[in-house]
């Protein structure tokens, strides 16, 4: 059986037990509140806990590093749509310690992917520049600036918007704010 199908029987009991009624909210955030965060599996439970959100409170938004590299992303696109159609007012960029998108880089997933079968022609687009699209950062703290400056100074972002930067420690659950 793979994790998936475990996933899948555990669900259908899940649904069957009723489990989900504790978790019933609407779309809109309580707390008018989106949080744009790293998916590392650390943060999965530790990172709502530690800001004290409950079901319901927020939009949580993840990627690999709590980055928006470009301000047309997908990350961007979640915050804009958090804004003019679920009446968020603020949002928090949470980044966190020991992350892995912290000098990540295209030479090394350009490795793994010859060793996974990927074509040497799909490696060298011209569409797209794979060392800029699969680059990490190597300071967190500059990292969130980046992030916050971008979602500030994206042209759709009202200014009426409050947009703040931290680092959460991926062990203890610390917040440290990251100030311009």
């Amino acid at each position: 059986m793979t994790n998936i199908d475990t996933v899948i029987e555990f669900n259908r009991k899940f649904v069957a037990s009723r489990g989900y009624e504790v978790h019933l909210t609407d779309k809109y955030p309580d707390k008018k509140l989106a949080v744009l965060s790293c998916m590392d599996t650390r943060l999965s439970v530790l990172l709502q806990e530690a800001l004290g959100l409950k079901n319901g409170d927020a939009k949580i938004i993840k990627n690999a590093g709590a980055v928006i590299p470009s301000p047309w992303d997908s990350a961007m696109r979640s915050l804009i749509v958090a804004v003019y159609e679920l009446a968020v007012t603020e949002i928090m960029v949470v980044a966190h310690t020991s992350c892995g998108a912290c000098h990540m880089s295209f030479a090394h997933f350009r490795e793994e992917m010859t060793k996974r079968g990927i074509p040497e022609a799909e490696m060298n687009r011209t569409d797209i520049n794979l060392d800029e699209w699969l680059e990490g950062f190597h300071d967190t703290e500059s990292s969130v600036r980046n992030t916050v400056s971008t979602i500030i100074n994206h042209p759709l972002m009202p200014a009426d918007i409050t947009v703040r930067g931290f680092i959460i420690d991926s062990a203890t659950g610390e917040l440290k704010e990251v100030l311009g």
